[in-house]
């Protein structure tokens, strides 16, 4: 036996690439203004997945833009929900 393991898988290298990639970004989210919110962001395949809830549509697009200035040539999905903030338009009934 010669020990050695043989070739990477095709796209390994990507991968840990990748992984390196979107730990900056989720550095970049934590460190910044946008650090109290609560997005997850998450490696699929070879695409990356946002989710969590954010306050308003602006920061929804904020962390959009971030993550694909970060992963340029990465595909980025975006699961994040926009809180409803308004008041409620009646009372609620406790019974």
């Amino acid at each position: 036996m010669s020990g050695q393991a043989g070739p990477p898988a095709p796209g390994a290298g990507a991968a840990r690439h990748l992984d390196y990639r979107v730990a900056h970004v989720a550095e970049h989210l934590a460190a910044g203004d946008l650090g109290e919110l609560g997005v997850r962001i998450e490696i699929r395949g070879e695409s990356v997945l946002l989710t969590g809830t954010v306050p308003s549509a602006r920061c929804r697009d904020d962390v959009l833009r971030l993550a694909r200035d970060e992963l340029p040539g990465t595909p980025v999905h975006c699961d994040i929900v926009v809180a409803d903030t308004s008041a409620p338009d009646r009372a609620e009934e406790v019974g």
